[in-house]
């Protein structure tokens, strides 16, 4: 049967063989690895996966493709959880898990951060995403690209943009240039939050306007002799800090005030 793709779901198939099989081979998988792929689709990487894999996981939210790839692979090799991977609990299927998965681009971000709740249970991450967004995973401080998403994602994870991926890999092409970026999570943090949602706040609050310096932008958390206690100027902008300047910040609160 064919299946038409649905706006609603960020739905844009890749069907290039020698993209896939690049990516197959940037993931590496072993049989025995716990794997699991957000949003499976037409199977375009789960058939090259199961090729090596005992057996795959995979969360999927259209019951059009959940039938299909009912259809198509046996439970002993595919479980599919149906449901929305915003909201899927990765932890529950076990401790050193992988994840893999051509993401729709318009969750990308809060599903990105979803997974940082789970960085200490997983192996690595390899996905497919908007090239813009990898573009500010991977970012470095006093560079256009550099925000809140690169801060909360270098906190947790080393980044590696892979390669690349045209509009023509896909069915239908997207307006966006893609790229595959590989994730590994920090063991041990280098830069740990004594308070991890305090570091949130932080972050978010720094970033909320951009072009207005930290003097502003944290006034509600740091006065003039905090910024002095933490050898920081005021007169910087948030796009100047990295994650271990924000760590201090967020490490200093959790000690010195109720913030």
């Amino acid at each position: 049967m064919n299946h038409i793709p649905r706006k609603r779901f960020g739905q844009h198939f890749l069907t290039d063989p020698g993209i896939i099989d690049a990516i197959v081979r940037a993931i590496a998988p072993a049989a025995d690895d716990a794997m699991v792929e957000i949003g499976p689709g037409l199977g375009a990487l789960t058939r090259p996966l199961l090729q090596t894999l005992d057996h795959l996981h995979a969360v999927e939210l259209d019951r059009d493709i959940i039938t299909r790839l009912q259809q198509r692979f046996p439970p002993e090799r595919l479980t599919i959880h149906s449901g929305d991977a915003l909201t899927f609990d990765f932890t529950s299927l076990g401790g050193r898990i992988r994840v893999v998965g051509n993401l729709p681009y318009n969750i990308s971000t809060p599903l990105l951060f979803h997974l940082s709740g789970a960085a200490g249970q997983l192996i690595d991450l390899h996905f497919m995403l908007q090239q813009e967004v990898v573009a500010r995973m991977v970012a470095e401080p006093a560079t256009a690209a550099y925000g809140r998403l690169s801060v909360m994602l270098q906190y947790h994870f080393t980044m590696e943009w892979l390669f690349s991926v045209p509009p023509q890999a896909f069915r239908p092409p997207p307006k966006v240039e893609s790229a595959i970026v590989r994730l590994i999570p920090w063991r041990p943090l280098p830069y740990p939050a004594a308070d991890e949602a305090l570091f949130g706040r932080v972050v978010a609050a720094a970033f909320a306007q951009r072009r207005k310096t930290l003097r502003n932008t944290l006034k509600r958390f740091l006065g003039a002799e905090d910024f002095t206690a933490l050898g920081i100027d005021a007169g910087r902008r948030a796009e100047t800090l990295g994650v271990a300047e924000f760590a201090a910040i967020a490490n200093y609160l959790h000690t010195n005030t109720t913030a």
